[in-house]
């Protein structure tokens, strides 16, 4: 049986040494529904927070690079953190794939695995995401994953900017 890119993915902690792959990851096509490129003053600080929240053992979140066997660094960035929605705490997933391991399975087995970690904090009940209503890959993504689409909403992203996006939740109660 031929191996697919997913079946090879893993996720594994963010740490001091991923600054390279953040800025490889903040290109425009991969920046577009997101507001844009940041500064490097914005990147080291979303640096600062991936490590903080990777060190983090309270359940507050995780921070992952994404890496494929048989690949010599990391392929992406994925994780998942706490926040708020509609008066409930929650937790928050997303994702970037390097353009070039783009269409492999690969963020969506690493949404997956993700979704793992933060069921495995027993901390939350639901993961969400809230891809832009534009961008048709990630959206896919949710939907292989096995999120639930529960409509459209508007979140601020990057702070201050407006964004529709589709709200994904995904339920992290064991199955029984």
């Amino acid at each position: 049986m031929e191996r697919t890119a997913a079946s090879s993915v893993r996720i594994e902690p963010w740490s001091d040494d991923d600054l390279d792959l953040l800025r490889r990851a903040n290109a425009p096509e991969l920046m577009d529904h997101l507001g844009g490129p940041e500064s490097q003053e914005q990147l080291m600080g979303r640096h600062a927070r991936y490590v903080a929240l990777s060190a983090d053992r309270t359940g507050r979140g995780r921070m992952f690079r994404i890496v494929l066997d048989g690949e010599a660094g990391s392929v992406g960035t994925i994780g998942f953190w706490e926040r708020t929605w509609r008066d409930q705490e929650v937790y928050e997933t997303g994702w970037t794939v390097l353009p070039e391991f783009q269409g492999r399975g690969i963020a969506s087995a690493a949404t997956r695995a993700v979704a793992d970690a933060a069921r495995a904090e027993h901390k939350h009940r639901y993961l969400h995401a809230y891809p832009s209503v534009e961008n048709g890959p990630s959206n896919g993504v949710c939907r292989k994953a096995g999120f639930t689409l529960l409509g459209e909403c508007e979140v601020e992203y990057p702070p201050g900017h407006p964004l529709l996006t589709n709200d994904w939740r995904l339920d992290l109660r064991p199955a029984g």
